[in-house]
């Protein structure tokens, strides 16, 4: 019997007949924020994290990091090492700051704020494999007593108190995020009055994509794309103060293009480690991003806000 059309949305109609099967429509989300995604998109054929995560202290991982960002300290987002500076001066860090990290991948930037500011530090990740690494680098940087590392999920109920931490932040990652508005609203619940949150969305739309891009563009888990506009009113919906709002695509057109030669350089090593198949969906991947946002139909943003 064939399927009946009417039990099924029509993003998933649409999706479906361009050969994405893997698409979830936002109705069958739990607790679905529709009005906040234009679509949602989870696959599983390419590891982007696992690899990056468990082979961070490779030497040719960490060639890769310095030749696209500068610095290497196990980063894999589309920060540029300018902003990564100065996140300190926008969350208004000082040794006396409790600060929680949403989403610390393999922790070296989190154990970085602990060496240099000396600010107690929690970051937490879904990935186990990043939870490791990260408690692994803090023990072997002798920065443990104050930056410790944990596995949760940003979507559910987070064990810590109200008002317990006077900053937080999370670098690309709430475009992972199923449900942005509690999120938000946790966040604005866990700050100390007058603390900072700053996070960016590397997932705003801001032109025509394809569904062959889309589908590129998400090569690993899940996957939110935003209207524009739609952070800001969650921002303001959940209590904070948006502060800035600042564009940051060119960061990662540029980031983008610089951590594919990167790789492509050293393809032999790459393959030996995560195997070819792996390795081309990851340059596609990296490709897609730069096409994408050097021609500004995809856009990065960083959001500054205040309790």
């Amino acid at each position: 019997m064939g399927s009946d059309k009417s039990s099924v949305s029509p993003s998933a109609w649409f999706f479906r007949g361009r050969g994405i099967s893997n698409v979830v429509p936002t109705d069958r989300l739990r607790h679905p924020e529709s009005s906040l995604l234009s679509w949602v998109v989870m696959a599983a054929n390419v590891d982007l994290y696992n690899s990056s995560y468990s082979n961070y202290a490779l030497e040719t991982y960490s060639e890769i990091r310095r030749e696209t960002y500068g610095e290497d300290y196990g980063q894999t987002s589309w920060a540029s090492t300018e902003e990564s500076h100065e996140l300190p001066e926008l969350l208004q860090l000082s040794a006396s700051s409790s600060v929680l990290e949403i989403g610390c991948g393999s922790g070296g930037y989190a154990v970085g704020l602990a060496k240099s500011i000396g600010c107690r530090i929690v970051g937490f990740e879904i990935n186990a494999s990043g939870v490791r690494t990260a408690s692994a680098l803090a023990e072997s940087e002798d920065v443990s007593e104050i930056a410790t590392f944990e596995q949760h999920d940003a979507s559910e109920e987070l064990p810590y108190l109200d008002n317990s931490f006077d900053a937080i932040f999370s670098t690309d990652v709430m475009c992972h995020v199923p449900l942005r508005q509690q999120v938000l609203s946790n966040t604005q619940e866990l700050l100390r009055p007058g603390g900072r949150f700053v996070f960016s969305d590397a997932l705003v739309v801001g032109g025509l994509i394809s569904n062959e891009e889309i589908e590129t563009r998400s090569p690993d888990g899940m996957y939110f794309f935003s209207p524009p506009g739609v952070n800001e009113r969650l921002i303001e919906e959940s209590g904070l103060k948006l502060l800035e709002a600042r564009d940051t695509t060119e960061n990662s057109a540029l980031l983008s293009k610089r951590w594919h030669d990167a790789r492509e350089k050293r393809k032999d090593a790459l393959v030996e480690s995560e195997g070819s198949e792996n390795f081309l969906g990851v340059q596609r991947f990296l490709k897609c991003v730069h096409t994408l946002t050097s021609e500004k139909r995809l856009l990065r943003f960083l959001y500054t806000c205040e309790k």
